[in-house]
């Protein structure tokens, strides 16, 4: 009995080890990355504050597909999301002062700001641990083994936002929009679009949606990669706005630069599979 009464605390404690060690894995390369540590400070306190608002109900949902321990209501997704933000700001901070990105000479809202910003992504990481730190079918398929199309929609989100978060703080992204011609950009979206579907359909990655057997290919194409691909470029938009790369520029520049970073968003859309 005393066992048995251990057991949750033990594999809670568990869950928290594992969401730390994958808010670091995920949250690593954008923690030693300047562009974020100037974000930080930098960014727009309200667009920040919307982000890590809109973000919340993300990551409710994420804990409802891959959460770091077993949940079995939405309130333990609720509670869950919380706790994974926790650890990714808790984490964020102590990697940001072993760097020396923080210091006793920063201000309370330099220092809040290159926190929270860097604890989105590293939230990510937080709740994706269970699927890729965990062991193999840890607590059971508490999520009832269903996979409808807007879960998979979901999914090719969260792949698209974390590949996104990792290119968007840099300036190659504008550097790049602006070399190209209108006819490159056109040809670079239907690049992304060819090598989207590639990857989901051409290769048999483990967790690609699986065919019909009545459905004829280009309604798979247009249900999971042309939708997925309107999902990368509208996070792609969001998160330069965000960040202020959108500051200044026409619409079809833009919509050049969101198509740039919708290479990168896309592709994590194709491969989220590989993760959750």
């Amino acid at each position: 009995m005393p066992t048995v009464d251990r057991n949750p605390d033990l594999q809670f404690a568990q869950g928290l080890a594992r969401a730390f060690a994958g808010a670091v894995l995920f949250g690593l390369p954008l923690l030693m990355t300047m562009e974020m540590w100037w974000l930080g400070f930098q960014m727009s306190p309200w667009r920040l504050a919307l982000l890590t608002t809109l973000f919340f109900p993300f990551l409710v949902a994420l804990s409802w597909h891959a959460g770091f321990e077993p949940t079995f209501s939405w309130k333990d997704d609720v509670l869950d999301a919380l706790v994974a933000y926790g650890v990714a700001f808790i984490a964020s901070a102590l990697l940001l002062a072993m760097l020396g990105a923080l210091g006793p000479g920063d201000g309370l809202r330099e220092a809040l700001g290159k926190i929270c910003l860097q604890a989105v992504p590293a939230s990510i990481g937080a709740l994706l641990a269970q699927s890729q730190l965990g062991e193999a079918n840890a607590g059971g398929d508490t999520r009832g083994g269903k996979s409808s199309h807007a879960s998979e929609l979901f999914i090719m989100a969260v792949g698209a936002l974390f590949l996104a978060f990792n290119v968007a703080p840099t300036g190659e992204v504008l550097v790049i929009s602006l070399r190209l011609d209108e006819w490159q950009v056109l040809l670079l979206l239907a690049a992304t679009l060819a090598i989207m579907h590639a990857f989901v359909y051409g290769a048999a990655f483990r967790g690609r949606p699986r065919k019909h057997p009545q459905a004829r290919w280009w309604s798979l194409f247009g249900r999971f990669t042309v939708t997925g691909y309107a999902i990368a470029l509208l996070l792609s938009a969001y998160l330069l706005w965000s960040f202020g790369r959108l500051e200044g520029l026409s619409a079809i520049g833009s919509l050049k630069q969101s198509v740039v970073l919708a290479l990168p968003a896309a592709i994590g859309a194709a491969a989220a599979r590989l993760i959750l």
